[in-house]
């Protein structure tokens, strides 16, 4: 199970789409807690973040990731826009393992959601 964790009802759409297409079983969730819950009762093999959702929080998500050792291994995937240094780098230094700008999310989407399916 990949899980999403992002509001934006476009990537939200993009993304079921895609994971619809290639069979993949993708949950969504909206908030730290629900994110965090969803890992622990779910084997998930990847959690994509919206970088740029402040509301979510992806980076505290991230750190609450590490410091669990049942979800401390879980592959991460996060995006933002590309002109976001600050956000990249954030997102890299809190353990984020794969950081791409939006378009370079968008046009590798099939191949993020396989690689972990």
């Amino acid at each position: 199970m990949i899980l999403a964790v992002l509001d934006d009802l476009m990537f939200s759409s993009k993304i079921k789409t895609a994971a619809n297409g290639l069979g993949v079983d993708l949950r969504f969730s909206r908030s730290v807690e629900g994110a965090l819950e969803t890992m622990r009762r779910n084997p998930t093999t990847m959690v994509i973040f919206d970088l740029n959702n402040e509301r979510i929080g992806p980076l505290a998500i991230v750190a609450a990731m590490k410091q669990d050792p049942a979800l401390a291994s879980i592959p991460t995937v996060g995006y933002a826009s590309h002109v976001q240094t600050d956000v990249i780098d954030a997102a890299r230094q809190a353990g984020v393992g794969d950081v791409l700008a939006r378009s370079a999310f968008v046009t590798q989407l099939a191949d993020i959601l396989t690689r972990q399916a």
